[in-house]
């Protein structure tokens, strides 16, 4: 049982890793025209959806491992600090909403595709509200939110690490992605406006008629 307690959290971690890789996988360009090449030019219109309910489906296991493997308790929060981290907790998920607002909800879920058809891409950047303090803020609440859990065992230590790196690293590869959408536009962007830790870095200064 001991061993089996020491090497729980290393499998956490690494279903956390294999998981991103399957799903940036997915999200790949070049496995989208894979799937249109044997499904035709419709899966445009479902691929979105289907991804997002593959991500959340496939997710549900990873976050049930460190509950049914056994662990150990790091640390636990009591009073009066476990209140802030409940605060914190609730503020991350209150910029979840807004964010998911100012991204484009239904584009983002997928429902939007089914309606025109196929892939949408905006044609303007958005860089205000939350994202003139950072480019990703989804990201930077999902990191406080899983961070700011007030028992931390070896699993959930190993599953938080493994869910930040996938989403650091996923954060490059949007950036890649928008840098080829925008170009120089997204550049400057970038180049004065944090990844995930606000107040790093100015706020944007980019041309308003490209902007939304």
């Amino acid at each position: 049982m001991r061993l089996l307690v020491f090497f729980t959290p290393l499998i956490v971690f690494l279903s956390v890793l294999l998981y991103g890789i399957v799903h940036s996988l997915l999200a790949t360009k070049s496995f989208k025209s894979l799937v249109r090449r044997l499904f035709g030019s419709y899966t445009d219109r479902w691929y979105r959806l289907a991804y997002n309910i593959f991500a959340i489906i496939s997710l549900l296991p990873v976050l049930a491992l460190p509950a049914l493997l056994p662990d150990h308790t790091i640390y636990v929060v009591t009073d009066p600090w476990i209140y802030l981290t409940f605060l914190g907790q609730v503020l991350a998920v209150g910029l979840l909403l807004v964010g998911f607002l100012q991204t484009g909800v239904w584009t983002f879920l997928g429902f939007r595709q089914l309606v025109t058809g196929g892939e949408h891409h905006e044609t303007r950047m958005v860089v205000r509200g939350l994202y003139r303090f950072v480019r990703h803020p989804l990201y930077t609440a999902g990191l406080v939110f899983i961070w700011l859990t007030p028992v931390m065992t070896k699993n959930i230590f190993a599953l938080n690490l493994g869910l930040s790196i996938y989403i650091v690293f996923g954060a490059y590869l949007e950036e890649r992605r928008l840098e080829k959408e925008y170009g120089a536009v997204y550049r400057a962007y970038k180049k004065s406006t944090p990844m995930l830790v606000p107040f790093l870095g100015g706020r944007a200064e980019i041309d308003e008629t490209v902007l939304e």
